[in-house]
């Protein structure tokens, strides 16, 4: 078998991965060029294509797994058949992360009975319609309303919302450094690399095609949050950060930010929460309107 020749995301790849990605959308938080590149500087995840299809490699000393291909189905199918092999060549069990049930479906319906998926709930990604986000109507999100006309009426002619831009991305940096040193990010292997992640989005916004939005009191940012399409109906929000002793500006970014870039997508798209109660709770209140399932790919019964 030749050798399949991965490597890891550098910029110069953006125009073949938007390619994919483009053509062959999906819901899930990880399919654009950004997550990839901006991620893959924090776990082994390098690519190729094979058979004319976009792979991703998960690998170290510890596990071996794909994510699967994006590519047209006759493509996709021929390059799972090369990763299996190239699974096999290396005495390792044949894997699969990432999985969406939609890819699942077409897994099976090509190997039936082959392979099981095992959903892992902290990485399903949270998937909310973009009108709701923006105007918080209705019963069940009326204490975010609250929060937002709390703070409206706190800094009443002190607050505004801007689109991130070169002229202002350094202030963003420069208060995500300050957000740093406050919430322990160093201690913290997670929140070390969530970070190192942020700060590489800022320090990349325009190479990378993102889109902001900066949230100010007194004119100084206190929050900000960074995003892009991630499908025809789909926009995802990749980072948000606010000084937590600042009441209401979380709330108040992500409505802002959704009110002013998001309305042309029925949906946002705030990824997963990683299993923390917190973040579950705080995503879960805002009353998504489905999650984007993902699970791990194994093979149960070889041919």
């Amino acid at each position: 078998m030749k050798e399949i020749q991965f490597k890891r995301a550098e910029l110069e790849d953006k125009e073949v991965m938007d390619h994919f990605f483009l053509n062959h959308t999906s819901r899930s938080c990880e399919r654009t060029f950004a997550n990839v590149y901006l991620w893959s500087r924090q776990y082994p995840v390098t690519w190729a294509v094979v058979e004319d299809a976009l792979v991703f490699k998960s690998e170290d000393n510890t596990h071996l797994a794909f994510a699967y291909p994006a590519g047209r189905p006759e493509q996709v199918r021929k390059a799972l058949e090369i990763l299996m092999e190239y699974s096999k060549e290396r005495g390792i069990p044949f894997a699969m992360y990432n999985v969406t049930p939609e890819h699942f479906a077409q897994l099976e319906e090509w190997y039936p009975g082959r392979f099981q998926i095992e959903y892992d709930r902290d990485s399903a990604d949270y998937v909310y319609e973009s009108e709701k986000l923006a105007t918080l109507s209705g019963k069940k999100l009326h204490s975010k309303r609250n929060h937002i006309n709390k703070f409206k009426m706190m800094y009443e002619n002190r607050w505004s919302y801007e689109r991130m831009k070169k002229e202002n991305v350094e202030e963003c940096f420069q208060m995500a450094l300050r957000w740093r040193n406050e919430n322990g990010c160093e201690e913290n292997p997670e929140k070390r690399g969530e970070i190192c992640v942020t700060l590489n989005s800022l320090r990349l916004f325009e190479e990378l095609g993102l889109t902001g939005g900066v949230l100010r009191i007194d004119g100084e940012v206190v929050a900000f949050t960074i995003g892009e399409p991630l499908c025809p109906d789909t926009f995802v929000v990749h980072i948000e950060k606010a000084y937590a002793d600042i009441q209401g500006a979380y709330p108040m970014i992500n409505q802002q930010f959704v009110e002013h870039e998001c309305l042309g997508y029925q949906y946002v798209n705030r990824e997963e929460d990683t299993g923390a109660e917190g973040l579950r709770k705080a995503k879960l209140s805002y009353r998504p309107a489905f999650l984007v399932e993902k699970g791990y790919v194994r093979e149960v019964k070889s041919i």
